[in-house]
């Protein structure tokens, strides 16, 4: 049993490894323990050879006999120390000394082991690479999260479709499979994900979230698998893809519906075979990575359009999970606020008093079409603009108030920029395009048509936010 579990685990953190040794046997027996290993093997025996190889492909180890006909392993070390130095260089030699030790040493190299060489030795200086590139490539992921500030995995909501939503994240959680996550923007899609892995054996390792509509068309293939140097114009060293930085994790790629079928076709190979292509490399690697998607798009109408594969939606849709809006959750209303009030000012909790029944009432009358991300909006906004020790309903914004049919009072509109209050209008039944597109408007006005701001704000990808622009514009005229 304690063979197998290691024998997981290192197909888990498979390397793609490099070989050079000019001895047949050697080089034939490695050919086939390191894939037994859970490797990726390239096995060469020549220097000539070693550099072709390394010229062609990025590997995250190479173990280098020194001396064979036709060159010496140190021109191999030199190359990669220069072209690839994420390439954790191992020493192997039956003529090594004390100097080749100290070269070695100061050329950077990870280990230096004498001939001859057991499985055992070489297995394990690998599941120590393997180990450090993960450590690696989790802090790479945390590094990430904590510049775009994401805050805490946090459910916050009893509701009866909020514990649907966490009875369906405890089922599929340990199972490993793929997850569709389907909402409207703003519902906290990214949360859930989160929650998924944190409940997962994954737990451990890293988690990389990734909005596909965020990232420029002609860089999507090397943000998501990474390049080699050389691979394009600007590629002017090696790259690391999100897939690799997620190796043994979970991957969450949000805002699934906007990429391109180029890019979907290059994600459906993935999930049939588990390898990724870097861009400029010749040979796949393996990753071990859970995906889980999301959308606030209708894929199946996508798909019969023609918009998106068919194959990949079957691939992606093994699990689904639909997150509600805010407006099918009013309950949760006041835990939230407290919870997203006490989060803007940095406490670990707020008073009560700081969020009375009659602004609890005005924030569950409202429709919430930007859900709990436009709730944060709000709160933040009249946390500025209260005492600081209650939010009254007369602080929350003149958009808000007008919503729900309530008129500012005078030493409220003395502390707000707006000079007049606009008399109250009664609600009338809107659909849910008319609310989205009041809340493009009122963010472009107060933004002065800076649509990048406005996407950021709104927590939706630009190119969605032209795409909308577009429609409504289609609409006008056709109007």
């Amino acid at each position: 049993m304690a063979m197998e579990q290691a024998v997981s685990a290192r197909k888990k953190n498979g390397l793609r490894v490099l070989f050079v040794d000019d001895e047949q046997n050697i080089a034939e027996m490695m050919q086939s323990e390191l894939p037994r290993m859970g490797h990726t093997a390239t096995v060469v025996r020549s220097p000539g050879e070693a550099l072709d190889a390394a010229a062609k492909n990025v590997f995250d180890a190479a173990i280098i006999d020194l001396r064979m006909p036709g060159g010496s392993g140190w021109d191999v070390v030199d190359y990669l120390r220069e072209h690839s130095p994420e390439t954790d260089c191992v020493i192997s030699t039956g003529h090594g000394d004390r100097d080749d030790a100290i070269r070695a040493i100061r050329m950077g190299a990870y280990d230096f082991l004498p001939k001859p060489v057991s499985l055992f030795e070489i297995g394990n200086v690998l599941d120590r690479i393997a180990v450090r590139k993960a450590l690696e490539n989790k802090a790479t992921a945390l590094e990430g999260r904590l510049q775009r500030s994401e805050g805490r995995s946090d459910l916050i909501g009893n509701s009866i479709p909020m514990q649907r939503v966490q009875k369906l994240i405890d089922r599929v959680a340990p199972a490993d499979s793929a997850v569709l996550i389907l909402g409207e923007t703003g519902t906290g899609k990214e949360m859930v994900a989160r929650r998924i892995h944190e409940q997962s054996e994954r737990s451990g390792a890293a988690f990389v979230a990734v909005n596909c509509g965020a990232i420029p068309e002609n860089l999507v293939e090397s943000e998501f698998f990474g390049h080699r140097k050389g691979a394009f114009t600007g590629a002017d060293a090696n790259r690391t893809g999100l897939f690799e930085v997620a190796n043994g994790g979970t991957l969450f790629l949000d805002e699934l519906g906007e990429l391109d079928k180029s890019m979907q076709v290059k994600l459906l190979r993935f999930l049939e075979s588990g390898e990724i292509r870097r861009v400029g490399d010749n040979e796949p690697s393996h990753v071990d990575v859970r995906i889980v998607c999301a959308t606030n798009r209708e894929l199946q109408e996508m798909v019969d359009a023609g918009e998106f594969r068919e194959d990949l939606f079957f691939r992606i849709n093994t699990f689904e999970i639909y997150l509600p809006a805010l407006r099918e959750r009013l309950d949760d209303i006041p835990d939230l606020s407290t919870h997203l009030l006490a989060r803007h000012l940095k406490k670990s909790t707020i008073p009560a008093s700081m969020l009375p029944a009659e602004t609890i009432a005005v924030l569950q009358a409202h429709p919430w079409p930007g859900n709990v991300r436009e709730l944060a909006n709000v709160l933040e906004y009249a946390a500025i603009l209260s005492d600081g020790n209650t939010i009254k309903p007369a602080d929350l914004p003149h958009s808000l108030q007008r919503t729900v049919g309530i008129t500012a009072n005078t030493s409220a509109t003395e502390r707000l920029p707006e000079v007049s209050t606009p008399a109250p209008v009664s609600l009338q039944p809107r659909t849910l395009r008319e609310m989205e597109e009041e809340m493009i408007v009122a963010a472009m006005e107060r933004h002065n048509g800076d649509k990048p701001t406005v996407a950021r704000e709104l927590g939706i990808a630009l190119k969605t936010l032209y795409n909308r622009l577009h429609q409504m514009d289609d609409r006008q005229k056709a109007g």
